[in-house]
């Protein structure tokens, strides 16, 4: 049984489904695709030239007291961040270009923790280095490489791929080509992963 875990690390609701999604799949005898992509891509095709968060006030202001709400009820701790959307290309070239490596979920959580709750700017080499020492990994080559062509070029295709599977906004999981969206679909996700298991 697998759950494909796609996000974005400016995402708001990715940030508690991201705190919360390894424990369910353990729990479950699932195991997670982690599938970073970028957003921005996917909201230029829709004329949006920037989050539609920010594009409409009203939206906005509920979504920052839902997540507040959210994260109260889940016992998550929560910080708004002073900048949103964040750039989260560094960590997302990180996270793609190493994402089968078995630290990168606690990467990943790392990563929304320190926007979300330290409200540190995840585009700084010098936040995304901490991150990765903390788990002892050697954060000079696990950036190197994941900032070669190579690795510029599979982020770039996991975006195409995600536009081609049609999904809008983060997070979003997909499970034999079923597709959950929004962190209040994680539990749907996961019994359409047992249900369906072969």
């Amino acid at each position: 049984m697998r759950i494909e875990v796609w996000f974005e690390f400016a995402s708001t609701y990715s940030y508690p489904a991201i705190s919360r999604i390894g424990a369910l799949a353990a729990e479950n005898g699932i195991d997670i695709s982690w599938c970073p992509f970028l957003l921005g891509p996917i909201f230029k095709e829709q004329g949006w030239p920037d989050s539609p968060f920010n594009l409409f006030p009203n939206k906005g202001a509920y979504m920052w007291r839902d997540l507040e709400r959210i994260c109260a009820r889940l016992n998550i701790p929560f910080k708004n961040p002073s900048v949103f959307p964040r750039n989260g290309l560094l960590p997302a070239r990180v996270a793609c270009y190493h994402r089968r490596e078995e630290w990168v979920g606690d990467f990943i959580k790392a990563i929304y923790e320190v926007n979300f709750v330290n409200d540190a700017d995840i585009s700084a080499p010098a936040v995304v280095c901490e991150c990765l020492a903390k788990l002892g990994v050697d954060p000079d080559h696990a950036i190197t490489i994941a900032c070669s062509d190579t690795g510029k070029r599979m982020l770039k295709e996991e975006t195409d791929r995600a536009i081609s599977l049609g999904i809008f906004g983060a997070p979003t999981f997909i499970v034999d080509g079923e597709l959950f969206w929004g962190n209040d679909r994680i539990d749907d996700a996961i019994h359409w992963c047992k249900s369906n298991a072969t």
